[in-house]
């Protein structure tokens, strides 16, 4: 098997385009994730900064209420509506970036990475989801593995969505004081836990429980400050050295850079290059992936110090990334290679109001089965093509299609020109015939959407 242009935008990006040519060879698809990125600064998601504000200005706001401020109530309801619409305007502008990247590849590696190191917000944290993918993920595509992981354990909305910013070291000074004022806050597991079950060594891994408690302890002292952002507070931390994997790290007073240290050498694990080299295998190949694949992805993970630029290059260049699509599309990446397929532009879904975003994103991807940022779980979203080929699921997806021609900014496309635009020759005979048949347009484009070839990558 060997490169074809039309399985790269396919199973590597977010597909065929009438704007785009299809990627000319694994080098260029390389060197375009070696480019600067010019979807970030097109279509900005914002920065933690901002969230840092919307959080003061909500204490700012609770404290003038308690002060008896009776313009209060009407500012906090306008700051929901108002936070609605940015957290709407994220995901249009993500959408928009798949839309607009001649090589989506790189919008395609930051979503399997969000997912991997999966987050979830809570009221003004939501916000904060995107800017973490933006901030933790987005930069280190191409860098070492540990600073990827280093990235997002030590990012705030990690420490807040695993209770990591409640952790304290049972011997520290703080858990001293706390037991003098009869406070029971102590040691949390939960970051320790998925920095080796979910993001590096995978379950079934070279860790055990001693591991995880150790690995908690040099952890304890990550803390969130409004302000700041993430800090370490050595007063929380866990006094002396912790064992984790056989090694040891830190000392009498807790520091960061022990932190550091430990993930750097988890990131370079044996069990974490397997861990990563199937994930990534069964992610953008196959539900089974062809164990030489695996092997050939780990084996560069592990020569290479974990470097994700050369592990993509990698499974790039290998002839069995080349077979027949495989996978089923999930919901998101569906919605996306079909305005993509469609022709559509980035600033066409940018003006979405948020009803427009409802309608044409946000809601269908929740019937289908994937709530926008809110997976069930810190294990992400499931792979196997059986979670997402439901009754409903389907349904949603053959209304959505038909009813394509009432999205703001469409002109519908003739479907005898969409469907090579859409496909290129993989669509076969008889969804050519069904959607030269077509009654209408609209019906066409439908048949073509809703089909089980455009449903595969």
């Amino acid at each position: 098997m060997s490169f074809r242009p039309e399985i790269a935008a396919i199973r590597f990006g977010y597909g065929l385009s009438p704007r785009h040519a299809p990627p000319e060879s694994p080098e260029a698809m390389v060197a375009a994730l070696d480019a600067p990125d010019a979807m970030s600064a097109a279509w900005p998601i914002g920065s933690m900064e901002e969230t840092r504000a919307d959080f003061e200005y909500l204490r700012d706001l609770k404290q003038a209420e308690r002060d008896g401020d009776e313009t209060a109530r009407k500012k906090y309801i306008d700051w929901r509506r108002s936070n609605r619409e940015a957290h709407a305007q994220m995901l249009c502008h993500t959408v928009a970036r798949a839309l607009d990247a001649p090589d989506a590849l790189r919008e395609r590696l930051t979503r399997f990475w969000a997912d991997h190191f999966t987050v979830v917000g809570r009221g003004v944290s939501h916000l904060m989801v995107q800017r973490f993918v933006q901030d933790a993920i987005r930069p280190h595509l191409t860098a070492p593995f540990g600073a990827m992981l280093k990235a997002a354990v030590t990012h705030p909305l990690m420490l807040i969505y695993l209770d990591q910013d409640k952790s304290i070291g049972p011997g520290s000074p703080v858990a001293a004081r706390n037991a003098e004022r009869g406070r029971r806050r102590g040691l949390n597991e939960n970051l320790a836990r998925e920095v080796l079950e979910l993001h590096t060594l995978g379950v079934g891994g070279a860790y055990d429980q001693a591991d995880v408690r150790q690995l908690a302890e040099l952890l304890a002292g990550l803390t969130v400050n409004l302000r700041e952002g993430m800090r370490f507070v050595p007063r929380q931390g866990e006094p002396g050295a912790e064992e984790v994997l056989g090694l040891r790290y830190g000392g009498k007073t807790p520091r960061l850079a022990d932190i550091h240290a430990a993930l750097d050498d988890i990131a370079l694990h044996p069990d974490t290059a397997a861990h990563i080299a199937r994930k990534l295998a069964v992610h953008f190949v196959s539900d089974t992936p062809p164990p030489a694949l695996v092997e050939a992805l780990r084996a560069r993970y592990a020569e290479t110090g974990g470097n994700l630029g050369a592990v993509m290059a990698t499974l790039l260049r290998h002839p069995e990334a080349w077979g027949p699509l495989d996978k089923t599309k999930q919901p998101f990446d569906f919605l996306a290679s079909a305005l993509r397929a469609l022709g559509l532009e980035g600033r066409h879904i940018a003006d979405f109001t948020l009803q427009q975003a409802r309608h044409v994103l946000l809601r269908p991807m929740q019937l289908m089965g994937q709530t926008w940022e809110n997976p069930t779980g810190p294990d992400g979203w499931p792979e196997e093509s059986s979670h997402w080929l439901t009754p409903q699921g389907l349904a949603v997806r053959i209304n959505w299609s038909m009813s394509a021609e009432r999205i703001k900014g469409l002109d519908l496309p003739d479907p005898r020109e969409l469907l090579p635009t859409a496909l290129a020759d993989l669509g076969g005979p008889q969804l050519e015939f069904a959607a030269r048949a077509a009654e209408s347009r609209a019906e066409g484009v439908g048949i073509i959407l809703a089909s089980p070839a455009f449903q595969r990558r």
